[in-house]
């Protein structure tokens, strides 16, 4: 392990253990557009791991999804959401998590999910295999689109909603069943678990789907954007697979009317 794996999974680890003291306690919300909201805990969560990343690695540039960019020196970017499923927190839900991935002259290089509710930590470094909880995990293998458990997120714009509840018809019309979970890191990271064959969602940010995709790839999946090419971490979209199921989705997803 690098010294960068070690403090990004200790900087998971601490964030959770913030989140896991004030869950189901009364939060202070403060809402940043119309149903996007913002708790206490994301901000102390972001608190503890921006303080423990910097101090190992003063130089790298952070971006974090509340405090957006702290400037550093070189190619090594770390990419934080504190609190990937805000409002499932908010309402006492238990499915959330921290994220925490190392960008490295363009590439994702590790990458750190941690559920503190559940106890289980997902992680990856680039050519090394991804884990859970320390044991190799790897992708389903599910090939057909009508026996496949997929998953996707909806926009926090009400004007996108339209279209999106469109492909999620589709979608549900041509697979076992569709789930939303609410936090983008986990629908990754259990694609990469084999829990979900597949994952897709538009108006996502780099902080919801760097790590995962590190350790969805590791773990022998596939990321792209809507129509198949190489994933933007700016692209706003996603579709993340096992593989097998990538061009039957992306058939689907590269048609999106809207």
């Amino acid at each position: 392990m690098t010294s960068e794996f070690e403090v990004a999974v200790a900087a998971a680890k601490a964030a959770g253990e913030v989140l896991r003291s004030g869950f189901d306690q009364r939060q202070e919300v403060r809402y940043k557009g119309e149903v996007d909201l913002v708790t206490e805990a994301d901000e102390k969560a972001e608190q503890k791991i921006k303080a423990t990343l910097q101090e190992a690695f003063p130089a790298y540039e952070i971006l974090t999804e509340e405090s957006g960019r702290l400037p550093g020196q070189g190619d090594y970017r770390w990419i934080v959401d504190p609190l990937d499923g805000t409002t499932n927190y908010a309402h006492g839900l238990p499915l959330f998590s921290v994220s925490v991935a190392l960008e490295r002259a363009g590439e994702v290089v590790l990458g750190v999910v941690h559920d503190p509710m559940a106890q289980e930590t997902y992680a990856a470094e680039r050519g090394n295999g991804a884990t859970l909880n320390g044991r190799l995990i790897k992708v389903s293998d599910t090939e057909e689109l009508i026996q496949a458990l997929l998953a996707t997120g909806f926009p926090y714009e009400r004007d996108d909603m339209s279209a999106t509840l469109d492909l999620f018809g589709r979608f549900a019309v041509l697979t076992q069943s569709m789930r939303r979970l609410g936090s983008a890191a986990l629908d990754m990271c259990y694609v990469g678990a084999g829990r979900l064959d597949g994952y897709y969602e538009r108006g996502i940010q780099a902080w919801d789907i760097a790590a995962g995709s590190v350790i969805l790839e590791e773990a022998g999946g596939k990321v792209t954007n809507y129509r198949g090419g190489q994933l933007d971490l700016e692209g706003r979209e996603v579709v993340a697979s096992n593989g097998l199921l990538h061009p039957a989705l992306v058939d689907v997803t590269s048609d999106e009317r809207g």
